[in-house]
């Protein structure tokens, strides 16, 4: 498998002190073996995207032939990415380890312009058992 580059958010939020491990990251509620221990509140990661003129030409004649338009595909998870490191860069600014509940929302701003939000709720969790070590 090669290695593939850290994806990077658009800004820096605030100098890195913590991280939240992507695994870290989950739409549930809970995270199996770990329990709650502080909820740190909403936490949210918003980039605005928008189409180069290249881009909508070319997706425009991908439509003309049908099926994934992946300049479109593209663009919309490049925009996901970024939200979602800016919203892991805003829990990590206030000391989580997890997030719980993730969410992407996107509304259009303006024809061709969106936008995209991650949002999900900041948490440090702690293991409910504590590591068992090999000797």
């Amino acid at each position: 498998m090669e290695n593939l580059p850290t994806p990077q958010p658009p800004y820096q939020v605030a100098a890195p002190r913590y991280s939240v491990a992507h695994h870290m990251v989950t739409t549930a509620f809970e995270l199996p073996g770990f329990r709650v221990a502080r909820n740190l509140g909403v936490v949210r990661g918003i980039t605005v995207r928008s189409r180069s003129v290249f881009g909508t030409i070319g997706g425009g004649l991908q439509t003309l032939v049908g099926g994934n338009i992946s300049l479109f595909t593209q663009l919309c998870e490049k925009a996901r990415e970024e939200a979602f490191e800016i919203m892991i860069q805003h829990a990590s600014e206030i000391g989580a380890n997890a997030i719980i509940g993730a969410r992407y929302d996107a509304n259009e701003v303006m024809g061709g312009v969106t936008e995209v939000l991650a949002y999900g709720t900041a948490v440090v969790v702690e293991p409910v058992e504590p590591a068992a070590y090999r000797s």
